[in-house]
């Protein structure tokens, strides 16, 4: 592991850095997840794990776009897509309900 680091130009360990920020923020909404719904006793998702989805899927992507991998790309983009419409959509249904 230490020679393949050492073998990493700046930009690439820079890329790197930003994967795995992006992969420990997209992993941990499952965490905050499991801790809300325990806290209220039911299966429950909190807003914060809309947005650890996005900004996971953002380091992701990110680190996609560096490694040049359409399949991680992908899906990427359309998670994001999907992430950031159920917050709308969550949005709506407060300002409604004021």
């Amino acid at each position: 592991m230490i020679n393949f680091l050492q073998s990493l130009t700046l930009f690439e360990i820079i890329f790197l850095i930003i994967g795995f920020i992006g992969q420990g923020l997209f992993a941990s909404r499952f965490i905050v997840q499991w801790l809300y719904s325990e806290r209220k006793k039911e299966s429950s998702i909190p807003i914060s794990f809309w947005y650890l989805s996005i900004f996971g899927g953002i380091g992701l992507l990110i680190y996609a776009i560096s490694r040049k991998d359409p399949v991680i790309i992908t899906g990427q983009l359309f998670g994001i897509m999907i992430y950031t419409r159920n917050l709308i959509l969550i949005y709506k249904k407060n300002e409604k309900n004021k």
